[in-house]
């Protein structure tokens, strides 16, 4: 999740997400994914704080920051991944 200047959030996902989650994670990792879109649209800055200090099981934080750009090998990762 990232989000910009405006308060607007932006969630990105590993092109193959199927093939880094295991295949019982999937339906929950799926309906989490869903769940946070549609919040997004409602309570932006609310869901961002709660993602921010994000451990729900198998999904963890990784850096939370001002600039993902500060983070070269976080950057590198993320610029695979695709909107969701």
């Amino acid at each position: 999740m990232l989000r910009d200047e405006k308060g607007s959030l932006r969630f990105l996902i590993h092109p193959e997400l199927r093939a880094v989650v295991m295949e019982n994670d999937l339906p929950y990792i799926q309906s989490l994914l869903q769940d946070f879109h549609e919040r997004a649209k409602l309570h932006p800055e609310a869901l961002f704080k709660q993602l921010s200090s994000l451990g729900i099981g198998p999904l963890v934080t990784h850096k939370a920051g001002p600039s993902v750009s500060e983070y070269p090998p976080l950057w590198e990762m993320c610029s695979r991944f695709v909107q969701l």
